[in-house]
């Protein structure tokens, strides 16, 4: 159990000797994960740090008890781009990788159902008035 952070660990030490704070400044890493200079940290140090407190936290969380710990695999987010669908598992199936579908953005409004009853009843009006 105390190596389910493992990953994240190894990341944001790797992240953290690769940012300003350590490489230019020449501060230590412990430093640039305190206060005044974790502001100069970049985005993605940020992250790690936040997910490695998260998992650190979930590790004594009585809460999480049963369903353990959030399995977060950097390796899998990083080597493919994307993040898994889901984690929770039920009955072998991610709890969520099915539900939402992925948009661009760009998709057409679709009309709303009282504009398409509005657009019958023209059309049988319609079609009333050319019987005549």
């Amino acid at each position: 159990m105390p190596n389910n952070c493992k990953e994240l660990r190894d990341a944001l030490a790797q992240c953290l000797q690769e940012s300003d704070c350590v490489m230019v400044n020449r501060n230590s890493a412990a430093e640039c994960l305190r206060e005044p200079l974790s502001d100069t940290l970049p985005i993605k140090c940020l992250q790690l740090k936040k997910g490695f407190g998260d998992c650190k936290r979930g590790l004594v969380d009585m809460r999480k008890r049963f369903r353990g710990n959030t399995p977060v695999n950097y390796t899998s987010i990083t080597s493919d781009g994307e993040k898994d669908a889901g984690y929770q598992l039920y009955g072998g199936k991610s709890a969520f990788s099915g539900g939402v579908k992925e948009t661009s953005g760009n998709e057409p409004i679709p009309q709303d159902w009282r504009e398409l009853e509005n657009e019958k009843y023209r059309a049988e009006l319609e079609a009333l008035a050319r019987k005549k």
